[in-house]
């Protein structure tokens, strides 16, 4: 197994746990009321943004060139290490 298909599966692992995540807090916005549903719903969107922008990036290296994908991975980690973050900041505000 190459290192960058080790890599990939590892961050596949990574974003499907937070869906995972991500799925139980939606369920919990269901049981939200009025401002704060509204509010929950924008920072969900937000979340759900940025799990898209880590799933694309991980689609280009899935696709680059064995040559060229370390040079695809630091991007990656920004992005994962931002929706970490989201994850953290936005289960913090429930």
């Amino acid at each position: 197994m190459s290192r960058r298909h080790e890599y990939v599966e590892k961050i596949k692992q990574q974003l499907d746990e937070m869906n995972a995540k991500l799925d139980e807090l939606q369920a919990k916005r269901s049981q939200a009321e009025g401002t704060a549903k509204e509010e929950y719903q924008e920072k969900l969107a937000t979340f759900r943004e940025r799990a898209d922008a880590a799933r694309a990036k991980l689609r280009e290296i899935r696709e680059s060139p064995e040559e060229s994908w370390e040079e695809l991975k630091a991007e990656m980690e920004k992005i994962r290490e931002a929706l970490v973050h989201s994850y953290h900041y936005f289960k913090s505000q429930l």
